[in-house]
């Protein structure tokens, strides 16, 4: 469990229920889904807090080139977790190096 509770949940249409939103207003949690296109009552969302979701998925798929974290070769979780702090640091690199 994490210590903090997270403030918002970004997920994309596929994981837009009433079930679920009702869920995360229970636990104080900001419900980030678009509605459906056939939702009768259309629901808003932060625009901006969801773009953020593209990079976080964009982030995933890079980290899943590295063929050692996309086939979990690490059976340890310490193991798994310092292969994708490896990656994360690689590509990191290639960003403050570009800027």
């Amino acid at each position: 469990m994490p210590e903090q509770a997270p403030k918002a949940l970004l997920a994309d249409k596929g994981y837009d229920a009433d079930a679920i939103r009702v869920d995360l207003a229970k636990r104080d949690i900001q419900a980030v889904i678009p509605g459906r296109s056939n939702r009768r009552v259309k629901i808003h969302h932060d625009r901006e807090l969801y773009r953020q979701r593209n990079q976080i998925e964009r982030f995933f798929g890079r980290l899943k080139i590295n063929r050692a974290i996309a086939t979990r070769y690490d059976q340890l979780a310490d193991s798994f977790l310092s292969m994708v702090h490896i990656a994360s640091a690689k590509y990191w690199l290639k960003f403050v190096h570009a800027a």
